[in-house]
């Protein structure tokens, strides 16, 4: 690419470059997490943009810069209208837009829904391989139907291949049964639609939480096996009190207590942030243990920090370069002014 070239890349183009990468992108994710920890990094809170209309929706921008090895700059405007599902569309699209670290200038423009997707399953598989200390399983439990935790639940296999079945619990049955069906055709796995979350919190040793809750409806954890490891993806399914109760890793304490998170709200009950035990870098970097106590609840509650949608996205446009995909835009800015050759209409 030359100066002044963009290179736009599709969610079809994505999916392919990234396509059987899960093992790749968890070490992208846990070198970013591990660059973040160091300093290395700009990353500004993100912003939300909601709707007195309807507060389900809304639309996220998460500006990031990290620094290291990746030497990249951009943001991810996301947005969720969980009613999308009615009208035969994805709850979430995303843009991300890449900038030069030299120069400033726009250097791809790339879907960010899959970015955003795989980036989100690579830190929950990375969390569940670490937190779970090497403990075998072969059943994961999954509450919430949807794209994010079908994607969880491929790079949860990369992570831990001893896992051949599944628990199912959706609000929707017409989505929980949707998922199963998916999952056996993509996966093979043995999957079973459960009626209640109780019986899924019972059930398996690891439990994935992707749903579109806006605020906590889940108030006792006594149903989970001893020593389970809970993925809090969706951030707002745990009252406060039930986390106060766990061994809670977060990826960002900053940002992970803000936007009425159930981390966020449990800060607000008792003033401070001390529940928080750690990061998980914290642990990927072997500067705190992988858990406070075997036979606990561990809860991890990752915010979803943009260094990690602009280090996949510099691995995406990395590899879009190099196999030649993608459209390239040439000469997308305007003649520079500087340099005399801009002459107003």
């Amino acid at each position: 690419m030359r100066d002044g070239d963009v290179l736009i890349l599709t969610g079809q183009e994505v999916n392919a470059l990234l396509a059987g990468r899960e093992t790749e992108l968890m070490d992208v994710v846990r070198r970013a997490y591990i660059a973040h920890a160091a300093g290395m990094s700009a990353l500004p809170h993100s912003i939300f943009l909601r709707f007195p209309e309807e507060q389900r929706n809304r639309i996220i921008a998460l500006p990031a810069y990290l620094g290291d090895e990746f030497g990249v700059a951009g943001v991810k405007w996301v947005s969720s209208f969980p009613a999308n599902s009615e009208k035969g569309l994805d709850r979430a699209s995303a843009v991300l837009i890449l900038n030069s670290t030299l120069t400033g200038r726009p250097e791809a423009i790339i879907e960010g829904s899959l970015i955003s997707a795989k980036r989100t399953s690579a830190s929950a598989a990375l969390a569940a391989q670490s937190l779970q200390n090497g403990k075998p399983m072969n059943r994961v439990g999954i509450l919430g139907g949807g794209l994010i935790n079908f994607e969880i639940v491929r790079f949860l296999l990369a992570a831990l291949p001893l896992i051949n079945a599944l628990d199912v619990f959706d609000l929707d049955l017409m989505k929980a049964n949707h998922f199963k069906e998916r999952c056996k055709a993509t996966f093979g796995l043995e999957v079973e639609v459960l009626k209640d979350v109780e019986t899924l919190l019972g059930n398996s040793p690891l439990i994935s939480m992707a749903t579109t809750a806006i605020q906590p409806h889940i108030s006792d954890l006594s149903a989970c096996q001893p020593g389970s490891t809970i993925l809090h993806i969706s951030l707002r399914d745990l009252t406060p009190e039930v986390i106060l109760s766990c061994d809670n890793v977060v990826d960002d304490i900053d940002h992970v207590c803000r936007a009425q998170t159930s981390v966020h709200l449990a800060e607000q009950l008792v003033g401070n942030r001390d529940f928080i035990r750690c990061t998980l870098a914290d642990v990927l970097r072997g500067d705190a243990p992988t858990r406070k106590d075997a036979e606990g609840i561990t809860v991890f509650s990752p915010f979803g920090v943009g260094v990690l949608d602009v280090a996949v996205g510099k691995l995406v446009c990395d590899l879009g370069i190099e196999q030649e995909r993608g459209t390239l835009l040439n000469s997308f800015f305007p003649d520079s002014w500087t340099n005399g050759s801009h002459r107003p209409s």
